[in-house]
């Protein structure tokens, strides 16, 4: 970001600056993870082609619960929606999903664990009439939804952890403005240091192209060359 902005700075001088200001974000301590082979699963390279859903908890300064349920686009990293409230039912989660549908469009797939708000039968009846694929992943495997959990870890860590919520609707502008920022000026490592609204631009813009190609671009096969009648008469005699 600060050669982005102009900043020319050794990037050790960068990181020992960064330590020494106190600006790292407290990381929670990683589990132990099962060693083994895993089967590879397929990335999603278009955008709506696959999205993942999932919450998160956390509560307000006055005790009560607060969930936030984030819809996260597997192939551009954009968080569709994180959607704050005290209460989050099936029936919630299908209008949102509707709401954010009218807006972007509809995915080829949904990815979630086995909540019972994701099981529910508004959910379950909703996929079917919306014919839409909504995979469920296996239980004890927040692997398998890999993008989300990765995107609930850092809204963890640098939001939630670190903010105190006076009511819902200052949960609700200082995740909207968090969310933002991460989508139109955090850089993306695994998106070649993109922003995820960046990458989105790109993708759409190189699918565009493939659909309706440019017709002053198309190869053009030139005529074959016309032979030149060759008259006897003008070669010269052989000896």
């Amino acid at each position: 970001m600060l050669r982005r902005e102009g900043y020319v700075v050794n990037r050790k001088k960068t990181q020992r600056l960064y330590r020494e200001e106190g600006l790292t974000v407290r990381r929670r301590k990683g589990r132990k993870r099962a060693c083994g082979a895993r089967a590879a699963r397929g990335l999603a390279t278009q955008p709506n082609q696959r999205w993942s859903l999932d919450f998160v908890h956390d509560q307000l300064a006055d005790g009560r619960r607060l969930r936030i349920l984030n819809v996260v686009d597997d192939a551009t990293r954009e968080c569709l929606a994180a959607i704050p409230d005290t209460c989050l039912s099936g029936k919630r989660v299908v209008r949102e999903l509707d709401d954010l549908i009218a807006r972007r469009g509809r995915p080829a797939m949904i990815v979630s664990d086995n909540g019972t708000e994701f099981t529910s039968n508004a959910a379950i009846g909703w996929a079917g009439v919306a014919k839409i694929d909504w995979h469920y992943i296996e239980p004890g495997k927040p692997t398998q939804n890999g993008f989300v959990e990765s995107f609930n870890g850092r809204m963890r860590d640098e939001l939630l952890n670190e903010t105190l919520f006076f009511s819902l609707a200052h949960a609700k502008m200082a995740i909207a403005r968090w969310t933002a920022d991460f989508n139109t000026c955090r850089p993306h490592s695994a998106l070649g240091y993109l922003t995820p609204a960046a990458h989105a631009a790109n993708l759409t813009a190189t699918n565009d192209r493939l659909r309706n190609p440019d017709p002053l671009r198309r190869s053009f096969v030139a005529p074959p060359a016309l032979l030149r009648h060759v008259d006897q008469r003008t070669l010269p005699i052989a000896g």
